[in-house]
C-alpha cells in the first residue's frame, strides 16, 4: 500500500485548535474531497499538484517522521488535504508502538476505523464561506468512528457573521463536543505577506461578538502559525 504525501515537516508547533503550541511533526496528505474557497493548502488539494506528491509506503512515511524527530516521541499530526481519504492506520500503529501520539484534522466527510486509535481527532466542518455544504450523516459517522479516540473536538474557521451564526447552530447540534473557533486567514497566496494587524482585528471581532452574545462555550484562538510564519510552507 502506498500513501499520497504532499509533505512531511517539523518539528514545529501546532498552530491552532486543542493542541496549539504543542511540538508536532506534520504528515500532510495529498488529495481532498472538498474545494474550499479559502483553502490555504492548495498544494495538497488540487490535482494539478499531484505530480509533486510522493507515493510512499507506510514504512517510508514513518522513517521520515523518525528522522525529523530524532526518534524522540512527540505528537504527529495527520493533515491535508483530507487525510481521511487514505488509510493511515498502519502509520499510526507503527508510531503508537514507539510511544508517539497522533492527531488528525478532517472536515468529517469520510469516516475511518483508525480514528479510534487517535489521541486527538479534530473535526472541522466547513462554514458557508467555504462554498461547501456539510453532509451531516457522514459527519455523524465520523463521530461514531472517533468515539474511542482519547480526545475528540470540533474546530470551525470563522470569516464573517454568517459563519459565526452557522457555528452557533452547529454547536447547538453537538453541544457536548468541545468547540474551538478561529478567525480565518483571507490571504492564502504563499507569495503575499500577511498583515498581522488584520488577523488580530479579526480575532478581536470574533472575541467581542461571542462575548456580546454571552456565548461562552467555544474557546477562541488565533492561527498561531500564520502569525509567526504567514503562509510559508513547511512550518
Amino acid at each position: 500500500m502506498t500513501l499520497r504525501i504532499a509533505e512531511i515537516f517539523g518539528p514545529t508547533v501546532q498552530g491552532e485548535g486543542a493542541l496549539i503550541g504543542e511540538p508536532t511533526v506534520f504528515i500532510r496528505a495529498g488529495g481532498c474531497d472538498y474545494r474550499c474557497s479559502w483553502c490555504d493548502s492548495l498544494h495538497a488539494v488540487e490535482s494539478q499538484y499531484r505530480h509533486d506528491w510522493a507515493a510512499m509506503s507506510d514504512e517510508a512515511v514513518w522513517d521520515e517522521v523518525l528522522r525529523l524527530s530524532d526518534g524522540q516521541p512527540l505528537t504527529v499530526s495527520l493533515s491535508g488535504g483530507n487525510p481521511a481519504i487514505q488509510d493511515f492506520g498502519p502509520v499510526i500503529a507503527r508510531g503508537r508502538a514507539a510511544g508517539y501520539r497522533f492527531a488528525c484534522e478532517t472536515q468529517g466527510s469520510v469516516a475511518r476505523p483508525w480514528f479510534a486509535e487517535l489521541d486527538t481527532l479534530v473535526l472541522s466542518p466547513k462554514p458557508p464561506s467555504s462554498g461547501e455544504v456539510v453532509n451531516w450523516p457522514n459527519f455523524d459517522e465520523c463521530l461514531k468512528a472517533g468515539a474511542a479516540a482519547r480526545q475528540m473536538v470540533m474546530k470551525i474557521v470563522i470569516f464573517d457573521q454568517a459563519d459565526y451564526d452557522w457555528a452557533k447552530q452547529v454547536h447547538g447540534r453537538y453541544p457536548d463536543l468541545p468547540l474551538y473557533l478561529q478567525p480565518g486567514n483571507p490571504e492564502v497566496d504563499p507569495a503575499t505577506p500577511i498583515d498581522p494587524q488584520s488577523l488580530i482585528d479579526r480575532l478581536a471581532w470574533l472575541t467581542d461578538t461571542a462575548m456580546a452574545d454571552r456565548w461562552f462555550a467555544p474557546r477562541i484562538l488565533p492561527q498561531l502559525h500564520v502569525l509567526l510564519w504567514g503562509n510559508k510552507r513547511g512550518v
